[in-house]
């Protein structure tokens, strides 16, 4: 191989040539951009995604974990903890030495560090990887590395924060969606499980990409083909023997089914794919069914069911998780969700009062959000929670003294999201 000085320099001369260039620091991402919000708002919003994205390295199946560490640890670079980004990716390049992400991004914070010898020789060893280092280059399939290197960074842009408009927002969902076609057109020897995973996340990422568009009041003809094509993902992902995605993939059909009302005509996907007789109640319940046993897929349902307004059932899913896992310490999410759920029927009744359109609101939703909030924070001390709890205080007045420990609390912790 060549010394890697050269190689970086080969590096640089020869990668301009490839459909693809590894890393996520290059990536247009608003990430990766100049922040527009003030320093201390940026850190707090960058440290809440990093929470979100260690949920999702829970979940994730062992083909997607590489995606998520590459995330945590751009997160960490941002928040200028160089160590744990760097360790991120080495875990990444430990488990998979042939992962060009892995190797750019060390490249990358090796940089940043001004460690010259370290960052060359990642570079080197990206070369030898791509077959530019002026020898045969590793062993292995050079176009399987190159779609993996694809999805991960398409995987990416799901999580992208910054956005300013919702037509910013869709490009980064249009780019990452490209970056899986991509990745597809290199992915002939990608075991099937592992591309119904990158189907799953395609899936995700046109669902919310759809819902921008509906924002927008785009029209149908814009929406149709994307929305005929998520159909025909998720019937992949309905195949898939993880159940994380199997009920994911049930939920998200539920919801593209409930959105077949905005189309003027009944999108042909929706009878290509068999699903013509499908209600999407039925889809809800398989979904549950599913994950009926693991509270981790079933908080992540309750969140679904509480953001498309189906509190009744967000609730049930809560209860569900619960009555599996009642420790909060090892189930805070299911706490966090129905307090969040208690909240919001307050305060819908609330609006409603005002409007004339009903009576007082229920307290006993507040009652019953401070309760599961003092749970959490029983084990998972944060600022947020006991401000969160305060609030519950300030809108149905206790006899006891609101929140005395507050400015005893630490900072926020995984427990205080709701």
């Amino acid at each position: 191989m060549a010394e890697p000085e050269a190689a970086a320099e080969d590096l640089d001369a020869l990668i301009h040539d490839l459909d693809y260039l590894p890393g996520h620091f290059h990536l247009e991402m608003q990430l990766n951009f100049e922040p527009r919000s003030p320093a201390s708002l940026h850190a707090r919003d960058l440290k809440l995604q990093r929470d979100g994205l260690r949920q999702e390295l829970v979940l994730a199946a062992a083909t997607q974990r590489p995606a998520v560490r590459h995330l945590l640890g751009a997160f960490a670079f941002y928040l200028e903890e160089l160590d744990e980004a760097r360790e991120s990716f080495l875990e990444v390049a430990r488990e998979d030495p042939g992962n060009l992400n892995a190797w750019a991004n060390l490249a990358h914070v090796y940089g940043r560090l001004g460690q010259k010898e370290e960052e060359e020789a990642c570079a080197g060893r990206l070369a030898g990887l791509m077959g530019l280092a002026g020898d045969r280059g590793a062993a292995g399939d050079p176009s399987l590395r190159a779609a993996r290197c694809l999805a991960e960074q398409g995987y990416a842009h799901g999580f992208d924060m910054g956005c300013a408009r919702p037509e910013e927002r869709a490009r980064v969902l249009e780019a990452g969606i490209e970056l899986y076609d991509k990745a597809l057109g290199h992915a002939q020897q990608i075991p099937k499980e592992e591309k119904r995973g990158w189907y799953f996340t395609m899936a995700t990422l046109f669902i919310r990409l759809d819902g921008i568009l509906l924002e927008l009041g785009s029209k149908e003809q814009k929406r149709l083909p994307a929305f005929n094509r998520t159909l025909a993902l998720l019937r992949q992902v309905l195949k898939s023997s993880e159940p994380h995605h199997q009920a994911l993939a049930w939920c998200y059909l539920g919801m593209l089914l409930e959105r077949k009302d905005t189309f003027s005509i009944t999108p042909m996907g929706i009878h290509d794919c068999g699903f013509s007789g499908t209600d999407p109640l039925d889809c809800f319940g398989k979904a549950i069914e599913i994950a009926k046993d693991q509270p981790p897929i079933l908080n992540h349902l309750a969140k679904i069911f509480h953001f498309l307004g189906k509190q009744d059932m967000a609730i049930g899913t809560c209860n569900m998780a619960l009555d599996i896992l009642r420790d909060p310490e090892l189930n805070w999410q299911a706490y966090c969700t129905r307090a969040k759920i208690h909240v919001r029927a307050y305060l819908h009744d609330l609006e409603r009062s005002k409007m004339g359109l009903g009576g007082m609101p229920d307290r006993n939703h507040l009652a019953c959000a401070k309760a599961d909030l003092e749970e959490v924070v029983k084990v998972c001390p944060g600022l947020k929670t006991y401000l969160d709890i305060g609030q519950c205080f300030l809108r149905s007045p206790p006899k006891e003294t609101a929140c005395p420990r507050i400015l005893d609390s630490g900072p926020a912790s995984r427990g205080a999201q709701l």
